[in-house]
């Protein structure tokens, strides 16, 4: 199983409202290294939900539940399908992410402009521990 990050505008789409809808197609996604990582997304991966813009944190833990398929906006991309699992028993901020060592070749730190990107085990554990 891979685990991903995926970052939304919360004012846009927020974790809340990922559970108010239970799902989503995850869409809009316009960046080609991004693209390539929902391709390779399987039902049943992980991702860290990352609120971007205003709360810069890691929110909750989202699953893949369809693989990359043409986006239903434009053809020319891909979508995949996500569920809520959990939320994270706090938020993670970025600035607690950058200041740990170990994270600093995290891709959210490296491409900090990407909006979907893959997730080391080893961070995953990291992060998770941070949020207790």
């Amino acid at each position: 199983m891979a685990r991903w990050l995926m970052k939304s505008e919360p004012e846009s789409y927020s974790w809340a409202d990922l559970v108010r809808d239970g799902a989503t197609e995850w869409d809009g996604v316009r960046n080609n290294a991004a693209r390539l990582h929902l391709r390779a997304m399987m039902v049943g991966d992980e991702a860290f939900l990352y609120h971007s813009m205003s709360d810069k944190a890691v929110i909750g833990i989202m699953r893949i539940i369809r693989e990359a398929q043409p986006d239903p906006k434009d053809p020319d991309w891909v979508s995949v399908r996500v569920e809520p699992m959990s939320p994270l028993a706090r938020p993670v901020t970025l600035a607690e992410i950058k200041a740990e060592p170990k994270l600093a070749k995290m891709e959210l730190i490296r491409q900090s402009r990407l909006s979907v990107a893959p997730v080391r085990d080893d961070e995953w554990k990291l992060i998770l521990e941070m949020a207790k």
